[in-house]
């Protein structure tokens, strides 16, 4: 397999483990997002795997969520433009949704932003009480969850808690999202949570694939059609990126502790503040 500077991989027995770290806080900067579409790309065309495990080395954070530093770069200075086909992204969150195995997020910590949609993209997802958080703080930033939230948490939690968690851009605790649908179980620990997943993941490596892989295909036939919404949501967010608000938003974020241990460790209240223009 491929190396990689931000992901560490094992194989055993039909399953992959890969395991995320990309301190300090695993924002999902470019060079994560690259190896995570290459990683991904590897992983659904490898025939002798039957589960990929999505872990993280950080015990506090899954993927934090994209880095802002790296939006800031975006085009905003010319029209939005709806593309025609999905964008690398969106097609990263379909790969881990429809590749011909099963794929589960060990979700020990928080997982924000695009490191929550892509969370939200795989099939399975397991939590530990008083630990996992998930949050979408784009709309705070003027912006709006473009990697696939808009269609995937609908989906996966109804419209209603879909537009609380997008809108409220608060903390969701890891009870609340076992009882939305959001996670599959939680845990008290996370070594029972590991324990868990781990011997689930050799459970289903033992099946044929040939049946895993149809099974899971129609499952997936349950939630047509995703495309032209993913294509509505990506032109969107580009016309969110062209608002002042948005531009304001994401550098009085940075400046205020986003991307920081401090501030990511409190993302629902730091999202109420850089959300409110300075005094003056």
């Amino acid at each position: 397999m491929a190396a990689f500077e931000t992901l560490k991989l094992t194989q055993r027995d039909g399953v992959c483990f890969v395991t995320i770290d990309n301190p300090p806080v695993n924002v999902m900067t470019p060079r994560l997002y690259q190896e995570l579409v290459a990683v991904t790309e590897q992983l659904e065309g490898d025939d002798s795997l039957r589960v990929v495990v999505f872990q993280s080395a950080d015990p506090d954070f899954f993927i934090a969520h994209f880095d802002v530093n790296a939006i800031l770069t975006f085009p905003s200075d010319t029209p939005a433009v709806k593309a025609e086909t999905l964008s690398p992204f969106h097609m990263m969150c379909e790969r881990v949704r429809t590749m011909p195995k099963a794929t589960i997020v060990k979700m020990a910590g928080r997982a924000g932003g695009g490191g929550n949609e892509f969370a939200a993209s795989c099939d399975m997802r397991f939590g530990v009480r008083h630990k996992t958080i998930i949050n979408q703080m784009e709309v705070p930033l003027g912006i709006l969850p473009g990697g696939s939230g808009t269609q995937r948490l609908p989906r996966l939690v109804g419209r209603g808690r879909a537009l609380e968690i997008c809108l409220g851009g608060d903390d969701i605790d890891a009870e609340t999202c076992e009882r939305w649908g959001y996670l599959n179980r939680i845990f008290d620990t996370s070594d029972a949570m590991s324990d868990f997943v781990d011997n689930l993941a050799f459970r289903i490596a033992g099946w044929p694939g040939e049946a895993i892989a149809l099974c899971k295909a129609s499952i997936n036939n349950a939630e047509l059609p995703i495309e032209d919404g993913l294509l509505e949501e990506a032109y969107l967010f580009q016309q969110t990126l062209r608002t002042s608000g948005a531009q304001d938003n994401m550098r009085r974020a940075l400046a205020q502790g986003l991307q920081t241990k401090a501030g990511e460790l409190r993302m629902g209240a730091l999202a109420a503040e850089f959300a409110q223009p300075d005094d003056g």
